[in-house]
């Protein structure tokens, strides 16, 4: 137990790797705030922008200044590009990118002078696969974002960093809404590539890895830009830095488009 009590707010705490992350926090004495949509501390759909606003100053109200903000809340949608509905997309983001970046912006003026931002982003922030193109941006967005508030906050003892993990063994898969509509173009491969299979699940990480490396990653006394968890996308990230975009782009195709039959 810790003798003095952290504040640290999560977004999307009500499940996955938010709540894990919230019990691990709280079992070492800290007061670990829930911000989502079912949240045990604040309900709150973090593209709600307003009511955001007002959660982090009745934060700062009752619990005084805050020692971590990790924004946990984000889900998933998959399906051809052309034939996604455009609400549905911009939801997408509003949720994943400017839930992050508007819980960023209420918590700077409250944060603690060493005060630490955890972002969580994704693999596919840097590996992009098909059809899941809106996801894929909507991470690439967040992780892009980290670096620049990380460079906007250099001259003060904060502290940014972004966190892209790989597949990992939560509801999120099952959560994430698929969009199976399909054409002469796309054939039977946009369900085959994003349907999850017995093969996909072996290849996912088991989430109480990933909660403790998360969580090691918070503990770190100096963060680095960003984090990569998950071993296969650490080899990825190797094979980035090697070969040409043109190349990993066309391993991934392989690895990812899976073509009628």
């Amino acid at each position: 137990m810790r003798i003095e009590k952290r504040i640290i707010v999560i977004t999307g705490a009500s499940s996955g790797i938010g709540l894990g992350l919230k019990q691990i926090f709280e079992s070492k004495g800290d007061v670990a705030i829930d911000i989502s949509k079912d949240g045990s501390d604040y309900q709150c759909d973090v593209s709600d922008y307003k009511k955001l606003e007002e959660i982090f100053k009745d934060i700062y109200k009752n619990y005084g200044e805050i020692d971590m903000l990790i924004t946990c809340a984000g889900y998933g949608i998959s399906g051809a590009v052309e034939l996604l509905d455009e609400e549905a997309t911009k939801k997408q983001c509003d949720v994943n990118f400017f839930g992050t970046a508007n819980a960023c912006k209420y918590a700077i003026p409250r944060m603690k002078k060493n005060g630490k931002f955890i972002l969580i982003a994704s693999a596919t922030a840097l590996f992009p696969i098909p059809f899941k193109a809106y996801y894929c941006a909507s991470k690439a967005a967040v992780d892009s974002f980290a670096l620049s508030l990380r460079m906007e906050l250099s001259k003060t003892k904060m502290q940014v960093t972004s966190v892209c993990p790989g597949d990992i063994k939560t509801n999120f898969s099952k959560n994430r809404v698929k969009i199976y509509d399909t054409n002469e173009r796309y054939g039977n491969s946009i369900k085959l590539s994003t349907e999850p299979t017995e093969k996909t699940e072996k290849r996912r990480m088991a989430p109480e890895y990933a909660i403790k490396k998360i969580y090691k990653i918070c503990e770190k006394h100096h963060l680095k830009p960003r984090y990569i968890v998950g071993k296969q996308y650490k080899f990825f990230n190797f094979c980035r830095k090697v070969f040409s975009t043109n190349i990993m782009n066309k391993v991934l195709t392989k690895i990812f488009y899976k073509k009628s039959k």
